[in-house]
This record gives C-alpha cells, structure tokens and sequence, in this order.
C-alpha cells in the first residue's frame, strides 16, 4: 500500500507540481500501465485488502440505498394499498371478519414457499382473530407438479375451505413426496383431508379451474411479483420468504391505524 502511493505521488509530481486531476491520473495510467500493476507485485496482499475494503463500502452503501427504496415503496403501499380481486367462493382461511387478509401467490412444489408455509402458520397463531389468508396460485414452469397440484386445491376447496386447507397442509409438509409421486400423492393428500373423491374426479375436468389459476398468475404479473412466494398484507406487498418479524411489523402498523 505505501509502495503503491509513492508511486502514485511520484506520477503527480511529474504530471504537475499542481495536484492532478483524476482525469491525469486515468491519462497516465491508461498510458503506461506497469505503474499499477507495479504497485500491485510490490504488495499484492495490501492491494487485496484495498480492493475488498472498496467492494464490501460499495456493498454496504447498495444495502442502505435498497432499503431506503424498499421503506419509501412500503409507505407508498400503506398510503395507496394494492387491490387484488377476492372473488366469491373463494377458499379463505380464517375469520371472515378479519382485520388483516393476506393474499398469498405461491407454488406447490417450490422449496422457498414452503417456508413461506410456516411462516404463515405462524402469523395465524399470532393473530388468532386478526388475520386471514387468501392462497392463490403461481406456479412456475420448472416445477411440473406446481400446476396439477394447484388444480386439486381448487377442486378441493369447492368441497369447502377446511377441507382445501387441509389439503394444502400436506402437500407443503410433503413436499418431497409431491415430486416423486406426482399426482398419486395429491389424491392421496385430497383423500386424507375428506374429500369426496367422485366429486373431485369431475370437478377436475372442469376449464373453470384453470381460468382461476390463470387469472391468479395475471394478477400477480400486474402487482409485479415474478418469483415465489409473494404476499399482500392488506395491500402491502413483500416479495419473498421473509421471517415472521417482517410479517409483524406490516400487521402491526395496519392494526395501529398508522
């Protein structure tokens, strides 16, 4: 590092006896590059420590930038909430009477989702009689067994949402048992969850289905989420897997009128 700025000083001396401008020094080095690379075989490991010093502020000061943006975006959320379409018959979990709906846009088979799982079912067990979730559908085209599976929970949850809920319960704490055995495991989850299995059977062929799961996805293109999981706290989004305590801090400032 000191050989490096000697050689440096010793180039502005001979630019100027001015102090030079970064223009110069750019000039100079660009000219004859051995100055630098001098500097750096004098001392390689002080010019290492330089170089992650520099990356880890760049780092740091692009952390403190996207948070910034991330906390304007989130008030421009709570001042002007994002509307998703909550059609009748809808599969709800919790009480009607909720002050909090969650709107969930998950996919079956993806691994960050069922985190999101249990993130949820613990916001449920935190506020009881606050918050109620809407589960709607992005599967994505590399897992194969998120659509199919999405179909069953429709199918399911038109023999109630109990029924849908229980159903999504176990293909989340299944999953690796949704990716070997397809869809002989989401008979087997329907099954167990009570469902009449006839019923299902034709409501599986139903189109009716699809254009549901189509207009999730649609949906969620509109409010921008592109990859799983993706939440609506009463209109204020997070996009990811986040822990219980970034769920908190939303439901809590709603159900503070702030």
């Amino acid at each position: 590092m000191k050989h490096m700025m000697m050689v440096l000083a010793g180039l502005a001396f001979v630019l100027s006896a001015c102090a030079p401008s970064a223009k110069q020094l750019k000039e100079a080095i660009e000219k004859d590059p051995s100055i630098v690379f001098a500097a750096i075989e004098k001392d390689p490991e002080q010019f290492i420590e330089v170089v992650n010093k520099a990356a880890r502020e760049a780092q740091s000061k692009g952390a403190e930038k996207a948070q910034a943006d991330e906390s304007k975006k989130r008030d421009e959320e709570f001042a002007n909430p994002l509307k998703p379409k909550i059609e009748e018959g809808r599969a709800i979990h919790g009480p009607a009477d909720a002050k909090i709906t969650i709107v969930e846009y998950s996919d079956f088979e993806c691994p960050y989702c069922s985190r999101g799982y249990q993130t949820i079912k613990e916001v449920m067990k935190a506020y009881p009689k606050d918050v109620r979730v809407v589960f709607k559908h992005l599967p994505l085209d590399f897992h194969p067994k998120a659509l199919p599976a999405a179909k069953y929970f429709e199918a399911v949850a038109r023999q109630g949402a109990d029924k849908a809920y229980k159903y999504h319960d176990a293909i989340f704490e299944n999953q690796s048992d949704l990716r070997t055995k397809g869809e002989a495991f989401m008979k087997e989850a329907a099954k167990k969850a009570g469902a009449d299995m006839k019923k299902l059977e034709k409501d599986l062929a139903d189109p009716k289905l699809m254009d549901r799961i189509t207009a999730d996805m649609e949906e969620a293109k509109e409010f921008n989420f592109s990859g799983t999981p993706g939440f609506l706290i009463n209109g204020v989004s997070l996009r990811g897997a986040y822990p219980f305590s970034e769920f908190k801090t939303i439901i809590d400032r709603h159900l503070a009128g702030k």
